[in-house]
């Protein structure tokens, strides 16, 4: 079955890609392989001067590679040309860190030397989603790549121009081409890729479904792997909030990416004091988002990424309120196959409806009330997600005492959570394990082995475990 990329927005087939053989797929990855052996010899100095290329040319093709997330999956052009130039701050950061990140680490013990080295694993294999065609690739093939490791990228079958396109930057950049190739391959060939001892570890972003597949598989070969899964992130309002900020933060988090955002925030846990305030502002900005071509720059927001994507949110509205939620705002699609989808506001979410536990993907703001801020941490933490979140307060100690509660990797108090190069990303719960980007980042596909040199006065004498 053909691998195709097709315009949300208009429905247009625009190419077709055979997938490849296990012939082709293994020979990649012999490819790769050796090249690992190479690649992890070289110099911090000539990776990173490869890296800043790579930062030069996402920003020289940004309105290029703008233009094919808009047209392979709906992305407003503005949203990725900043996407773009994000993924170079990324390469420049980790051009500029990656030798200090990954330093030996003198430590003290008995012997006359003892440290620990931070070496490269050899072959990556990176499972990538649509959402953010470049972002998700970047934050995993920078620190990679910069600490010794080459990649094979496995992204998702809708965006496979993004995938080439991709390669196509790393490989000018001045990339060995063994040490970065995207797979247009079926997902029947995970298995096999896992299960050859050439790749050393997995890194997933998407799905907790794909995800817990994926680590069975990691698990059962004995790889490495880092997930990061759904989310459902809590946006805590709590009374003394200033609403007005509050609340336009709230929509334009909920609307990012129409709504296709791991940790866009979607569950808005309010104060049953401001409840209702609340609402009705998050209402009107919502309401006030404009839709239209991605290619054009006034749009807002676009289509959700394929057809079966808003018919499942479609799904879980209607089962939530089957259930007893309450819509105050009305969009959704138009019709069944539609992949527009326009925002909504669901109230009255209650636990027993697809709202309370599931996570919506798309433009739909799920508002719960509480009965005070400890409520509001307890509706928080009733997820079985816990990747982002936010507090917002007025009251700045108070809000940090708040977030330290929240169970999720990120928690942000009066500000929309969002990635940087800087923080460690990741979840807890079924959002997943192990972080991206920061120094964590580039630590977690590497032996972090012990080096022990004995005491000069008794060479041969080594005490037992």
């Amino acid at each position: 079955m053909a691998i195709t990329s097709i315009n949300p927005y208009t429905g247009q087939v625009l190419q077709e890609f055979a997938p490849l053989a296990w012939s082709d797929t293994e020979d990649i990855l012999r490819q790769a392989h050796e090249a690992a052996a190479s690649w992890r010899t070289t110099s911090f100095a000539h990776r990173a001067e490869r890296m800043r290329r790579a930062a030069e040319l996402l920003r020289e093709r940004a309105q290029e590679l703008a233009h094919l997330m808009s047209i392979e999956m709906g992305k407003p052009i503005a949203d990725g040309r900043a996407e773009a130039q994000k993924c170079a701050t990324t390469c420049d950061y980790y051009a500029e860190h990656a030798e200090a990140f990954l330093a030996d680490e003198e430590i003290r013990t008995e012997a006359q030397r003892s440290l620990i080295a931070h070496e490269p694993l050899g072959v990556v294999l990176a499972i990538m989603p649509w959402n953010f065609p470049l972002w998700q690739v970047v934050r995993f093939a920078a620190p990679a790549l910069m600490a010794g490791n080459v990649g094979l990228l496995k992204h998702a079958p809708n965006v496979p121009q993004c995938a080439l396109a991709l390669e196509k930057i790393f490989h000018d950049a001045g990339f060995p081409p063994a040490t970065f190739r995207a797979l247009l391959i079926d997902t029947d060939q995970v298995e096999p890729l896992l299960a050859d001892d050439r790749v050393r570890a997995v890194t997933l972003t998407g799905s907790t479904r794909a995800g817990a597949s994926v680590a069975a598989l990691a698990g059962k070969y004995l790889k490495k792997s880092v997930l990061e899964l759904g989310g459902s992130d809590a946006f805590v309002v709590l009374a003394d909030a200033d609403l007005d900020v509050a609340a336009q933060n709230a929509a334009q988090g909920r609307m990012i990416n129409a709504g296709q955002s791991c940790i866009a925030a979607k569950r808005f846990i309010v104060e049953q004091s401001v409840v209702a305030e609340f609402t009705q502002k998050l209402k009107e900005h919502m309401a006030a988002f404009q839709t239209g071509d991605p290619l054009d720059e006034a749009t807002q927001y676009g289509p959700l990424a394929r057809p079966d994507l808003a018919d499942m949110l479609t799904q879980q509205v209607r089962d939530s309120v089957a259930k007893g939620a309450q819509i105050v705002l009305d969009g959704g699609q138009d019709a069944p196959g539609a992949t527009l989808f326009r925002p909504m506001i669901l109230t009255n979410v209650q636990p027993g409806q697809p709202a309370y536990h599931e996570e919506f993907f798309g433009p739909v703001a799920l508002v719960l009330e509480a009965r005070d801020a400890d409520d509001a941490i307890r509706l928080a933490n009733d997820s079985p997600y816990g990747l982002g979140g936010s507090i917002w307060t007025r009251d700045v100690a108070r809000g940090e005492a708040l977030a330290r509660r929240v169970e999720a990797g990120a928690v942000f108090v009066n500000a929309i959570v969002k990635s940087s190069p800087e923080m460690p990303f990741g979840g807890v719960k079924q959002s997943g394990y192990g972080r991206e980007l920061s120094y964590l980042g580039i630590r977690e596909f590497v032996n972090q082995k012990s080096l022990w040199i004995a005491p000069d006065e008794e060479p041969r004498k080594h005490k037992t475990e």
